[in-house]
């Protein structure tokens, strides 16, 4: 089954991608905002990178997702002894046939949780440039295709905790979104020491969608209208983080795509026909933030990018 404009009301969010939401919230209580963003990122094609300590629900939310969306689920521990070949695969030399036949790694996967990724050396988190980027990897000179859709989400640590490397700039711009998660609300946490188990929960989950039904949706997303003036909006904001001297350097042409197709599966899912200058500032923040202010922190990220988002008129 595929989901198309014509089988749903303007302003409503198709039935199953509601209980999507439902189901999700309702393993990683208190973080609805994040969940939509999440599922936002992988609607729109990208990947999506989760910056946060250890045990805020990063891999929970990964499982969850792979679990509720049908897709095939791999996870990669990354350590600084792993190599690339880990991580893609590597041929083996077949005796019977006097031939070198290729032993896929976990990466052919349709959601890959590479978790604490800048625990990795440089050599090896570019490993995943080529497969981010052209959902493909090159092997002795054989390019092999990745399964569609082909989703990653990373977690790494803050780096100020031992045993890290910053993920460089190229690899930061092949991410979609950057999210923090942060530490639950009272009430929610309350609610983890009265018993509320998580995996538990995530265990009784079924799939309400599969691989199919998501490529479907992509390309719905894709095929979105968008009006000359939210263009022009967009328009202002890149090219404004570029000439305000409150940055380094500004967002490229690939992160004003990212913005709009971002902003796409966000009026999407929001039940939209369209996109609005709202939507580019809903997803704004998880976009552009760790292209803007790649060595900020968390808090420092959010007060410049607010002050940044002001200083554009929204038309």
């Amino acid at each position: 089954m595929s989901f198309s404009l014509a089988q749903r009301t303007p302003g409503h969010t198709p039935i199953r991608l509601r209980r999507v939401l439902t189901e999700l919230s309702s393993i990683l209580v208190g973080k609805d905002e994040k969940i939509r963003l999440a599922l936002t990122c992988l609607l729109a094609g990208g990947h999506l990178l989760i910056e946060d300590i250890p045990g805020v629900g990063k891999t929970l939310l990964s499982r969850a997702l792979a679990r509720i969306l049908g897709l095939p689920f791999h996870r990669i521990q990354f350590t600084s002894d792993l190599l690339p070949a880990d991580i893609i695969g590597t041929s083996i030399f077949d005796p019977d046939t006097r031939t070198f036949r290729f032993d896929p790694g976990p990466l052919f996967t349709s959601l890959l949780l590479a978790d604490e990724i800048n625990r990795a050396t440089p050599r090896t988190q570019s490993a995943l440039l080529e497969a981010m980027e052209e959902g493909q990897v090159t092997v002795d000179g054989e390019t092999r295709p990745l399964p569609q859709p082909f989703f990653v989400i990373a977690t790494e640590n803050p780096l100020q905790q031992t045993g890290t490397y910053p993920l460089p700039e190229s690899q930061l711009d092949r991410f979609l979104m950057c999210l923090t998660l942060g530490y639950p609300d009272p009430e929610s946490e309350t609610r983890l020491w009265q018993g509320l188990d998580p995996e538990q929960r995530l265990n009784q989950l079924d799939p309400i969608l599969d691989a199919g039904e998501v490529l479907a949706l992509q390309a719905e997303i894709r095929a979105l209208s968008v009006a000359d003036s939210v263009i022009a909006y967009l328009g202002q904001l890149v090219t404004r983080s570029r000439e305000s001297g409150q940055f380094d350097w500004g967002l490229s042409p690939r992160a004003g795509l990212a913005l709009l197709s971002a902003a796409k599966a966000h009026a999407w899912l929001s039940g939209h026909n369209g996109i609005w200058p709202d939507d580019l500032q809903a997803v704004f923040h998880a976009v552009a933030a760790h292209r803007l202010e790649p060595g900020r922190t968390t808090a420092e990220r959010h007060e410049s990018i607010e002050s940044f988002l002001r200083t554009v008129p929204v038309p």
